[in-house]
């Protein structure tokens, strides 16, 4: 058994739509933590740079925003899971040395060790959601992660609308894929109906859990959702904490039938993306 998960392939996420950058924001953090805990949870997934205020509401980027990693956001959340005893998905707007901005999902076992980063990948940049203003695109693809028992991997937000990520998760073996994100209400319907394809097609479990409320003029809000691997919706909630149970003998069964036992193709895909990305590892024009 890993450090964080359990031995019998099933996985308790708790889907926590809060954010907490204002002055209480780490007592809060605690408390949903410990909530979490007592109702059973193994990891919490948190919204989209739940310690930081939506700045992508402007293209105004503010220095004190991003941090390296033992940065007073990321220490926070490490110390939060090792206080609680819980698994953690959170992240931070990271700076490394030489200045670069990403927004990195940070991967924390519920003794406060990060065991997994992951760079968001694809950025918007309109009214609401100026992120490239803000940080930089990743530049490594997700990886699947076998901390808590129940194989999972991670994206960001828009990186669901791209699905090479969620199927290369899939391919990797990942079981669950689990997605903080910023999105504007009105907008739900399109991204549930991503987040089903997603799962249904890549045959796993896709959890996402948004920023609860308008910030800064930006109508984000809607539902946290969590969709099987044969992309039947079973958790759909404005709820501040809902929890859902990860089952790996539902991601097994939905791989033996359509379309899961479809084969991969993997070297014919990559062989065809290669010659679309060219010699300069970008789309041909």
């Amino acid at each position: 058994m890993s450090s964080t998960g359990r031995s019998d392939g099933r996985l308790t996420v708790a889907l926590v739509s809060e954010v907490f950058w204002e002055p209480d924001g780490l007592a809060r953090l605690a408390d949903r933590l410990a909530e979490a805990v007592d109702r059973g949870a193994d990891l919490v997934l948190l919204p989209e740079l739940p310690l930081n205020p939506w700045r992508p509401a402007t293209r105004t980027a503010v220095g004190s925003d991003a941090e390296p990693m033992d940065g007073p956001r990321a220490t926070a959340q490490a110390q939060a899971a090792r206080d609680a005893g819980v698994g953690l998905v959170g992240g931070i707007i990271h700076r490394d040395s030489a200045g670069r901005r990403t927004s990195r999902s940070l991967v924390i076992d519920r003794g406060g060790a990060l065991v997994a980063t992951y760079e968001k990948l694809h950025l918007p940049e309109e009214p609401g959601f100026w992120e490239t203003s803000h940080y930089e695109p990743g530049s490594r693809a997700p990886e699947r992660i076998d901390e808590f028992g129940v194989p999972i991997g991670v994206q960001v937000c828009s990186d669901t609308n791209r699905p090479e990520g969620s199927h290369l998760l899939a391919a990797e073996g990942a079981e669950a894929i689990l997605i903080p994100r910023a999105t504007e209400e009105r907008t739900y319907p399109r991204w549930k109906l991503v987040f089903r394809a997603n799962a249904l097609t890549s045959t796993a479990y896709v959890l996402s859990v948004n920023r609860p409320a308008p910030e800064d003029g930006v109508l984000i809000g809607g539902p946290s959702i969590a969709v099987d691997p044969n992309g039947e919706v079973i958790v759909e909630t404005t709820d501040r904490l809902a929890l859902v149970t990860l089952d790996a003998q539902a991601v097994r069964r939905a791989r033996t039938a359509y379309p899961g036992y479809l084969p991969v193709r993997a070297r014919l895909y990559a062989d065809a993306w290669a010659a679309v990305a060219g010699t300069d590892g970008e789309p041909a024009a």
